[in-house]
């Protein structure tokens, strides 16, 4: 196969690649940080302590994070064809990888909040801060280089399902590598298709990195002074409620 056949093959299918990830990236992200900060509201000891809440919010996240993805995208074969129709192509894996990515991503936001200072969510509650004002002008803020962080790791994570996702006709990067470079022996397509993921996420991760860095750098974790400005801020806003 000539680089004028494998050209538009390969636009198509990085174009898809972007396209599931960055779609089910978005639902992860909408629908795993509000899971990850609940796990840590509803703990021992958290502003909203529900030991029995916490525990099956917590079972059902593990329980849906060991499923290995071949097999998620099977058993919700039914559900993905009730919301788009079909079973194949990119749309329908986006049900899947999303469903996929929520409880990954939120185990990592719960990690990321629970580094937060325990103090800061002390000093905003003495203040009159309730529970939405500590989430929202502490709980996130503090923990935003970390979470920036994970929505990385999730997205990296992504590709990869993503390449699976290929296996069952699901377009991108991996449905080029298996049709193509197994199937038919196009050991060069394959090699190729390798590399362009390589490099994606190197980018991805650079990308990732360095905004984690920038955000750091300018606030979270980063000192006296922006926990300063922070409190100023949360003090503002319990005497606006």
């Amino acid at each position: 196969m000539t680089w004028s056949e494998m050209q538009p093959l390969l636009s198509q299918a990085c174009w898809d690649t972007l396209y599931m990830v960055g779609w089910s990236t978005v639902i992860a992200v909408v629908g795993g940080l509000p899971l990850g900060v609940l796990l840590v509201l509803t703990d021992r000891g958290g502003l909203l302590q529900n030991v029995v809440a916490n525990k099956v919010i917590g079972q059902v996240v593990n329980v849906a994070r060991s499923m290995p993805f071949i097999i998620l995208m099977v058993a919700l074969m039914g559900f993905t064809r009730s919301i788009t129709g079909t079973t194949i192509g990119r749309e329908a894996a986006i049900v899947p990888l999303a469903i996929g990515a929520i409880p990954f991503f939120a185990r990592l936001v719960e990690t990321a909040v629970r580094e937060v200072d325990g103090g800061l969510v002390e000093a905003v509650q003495s203040m009159g801060g309730n529970t939405w004002t500590i989430v929202r002008k502490v709980l996130v803020p503090e923990s935003l280089p970390s979470l920036i962080a994970s929505t990385t790791t999730t997205i990296v994570a992504l590709i990869g399902y993503s390449a699976m996702a290929g296996t069952v006709g699901a377009g991108g990067l991996g449905d080029i590598a298996i049709r193509y470079g197994y199937q038919r022996f196009e050991t060069q397509l394959m090699w190729i298709t390798v590399a362009i993921l390589a490099v994606v996420i190197s980018l991805i991760q650079f990308a990732g990195d360095f905004a984690a860095r920038s955000l750091h750098s300018r606030g979270g974790k980063s000192g006296p002074a922006p926990k300063l400005r922070l409190l100023k801020a949360a003090t503002a806003d319990t005497k606006t409620v």
